[in-house]
């Protein structure tokens, strides 16, 4: 039998990030005058506002904070909050200053295209925990980069907790050879 070839894959699903306006909004006015825009102050102090390109969502608070998800790259998440302020000010909402971005989690999809051993995994690899009674996917915490990996025996994972697309790729390749010197993988049938 040859050399079992390890081609890890990425994809990522979702980019979480906060924005600071560093000014106060008035989200009565922005409900007003901005179209497509979800305020009930009564159930969610949040205004939400969707995107259709690049399809994402913010919620924007008083405070000139505002959270933003669905983008799938930081290059989406800038187009995004720039969207979002062009459409705030096309709509009479002054805004001033910069938008502060601070990616807060990335969410991925990975695949080591081989099968794992989740019961040899989890005993030889630290920071580990394995209950399939529980749940069917074996979770990892990795040290550096500092992310969680949800390991499932096909070899596909779910990484989350990254703040930088590089850091989903580093991840994967990094537990796609640890797994591999650990005699975890076999081929996929």
């Amino acid at each position: 039998m040859g050399e079992l070839e390890i081609k890890p894959s990425t994809r990522i699903e979702n980019i979480v990030a906060t924005v600071i306006l560093e000014q106060q909004l008035d989200l009565n006015a922005i409900e007003r005058n901005v179209p497509n825009v979800t305020y009930q102050p009564d159930q969610f102090p949040g205004l939400i506002l969707r995107l259709e390109k690049p399809k994402t969502t913010a919620l924007i608070f008083k405070s000139g904070k505002m959270v933003v998800t669905g983008a799938k790259s930081t290059n989406q998440l800038i187009q995004a909050v720039k969207r979002i302020i062009q459409l705030l000010r096309k709509h009479g909402i002054m805004i001033t200053g910069r938008p502060k971005i601070q990616v807060q989690n990335i969410v991925a999809s990975g695949d080591i295209h081989a099968q794992v051993n989740l019961e040899r995994a989890a005993y030889l690899l630290e920071d580990s925990m394995y209950e399939p009674e529980q749940f069917p996917g074996l979770i990892h915490r990795m040290r550096d980069p500092r992310v969680v990996l949800l390991i499932f025996s096909s070899g596909k994972m779910v990484i989350t907790g990254a703040k930088e697309e590089g850091e989903v790729e580093d991840a994967v390749i990094r537990i796609a050879k640890r797994l591999k010197e650990l005699g975890c993988l076999k081929p996929r049938i």
